[in-house]
């Protein structure tokens, strides 16, 4: 499956790229907790930084700003929102969270799944 001939576009490669970085956490999670680590990720989805600006105003701006509208939310997010799950990650309020990936992307992977941006 990760031949170039069955890797079709770059946003193929990005998807199986975050798909390998979730299961290699999750795999690290194993050998981090016998030394009492926690490991986890986060796998935001368009938060307003300089780049997403770039992006929403450039050749894929119009998909950028059609997955912002039609998520459930309806909006980016924000670095502080992205922030504020990794400070619950690394405090003692996640002390039970490790091997994890967390998706916080508006909604948008959903809506593409079971919402208006299903194929």
């Amino acid at each position: 499956m990760l031949q170039l001939d069955q890797v079709k576009d770059t946003l193929h490669a990005y998807q199986l790229s975050k798909r390998g970085n979730a299961l290699r956490v999750m795999a690290e999670a194993v050998r981090w907790g016998k030394r009492g680590a926690r490991i986890n990720t986060i796998s935001p989805g368009i938060i307003i930084t300089p780049f997403a600006k770039d992006e929403l105003t450039g050749p894929r701006g119009e998909g950028y700003r059609r997955m912002i509208e039609l998520c459930p939310v309806g909006r980016a997010g924000t670095s502080d929102e992205v922030a504020n799950v990794a400070a619950l990650l690394m405090g003692p309020e996640g002390a039970f969270i490790t091997g994890s990936d967390i998706l916080m992307d508006g909604g948008v992977t959903a809506s593409y799944f079971f919402g208006a941006l299903a194929p």
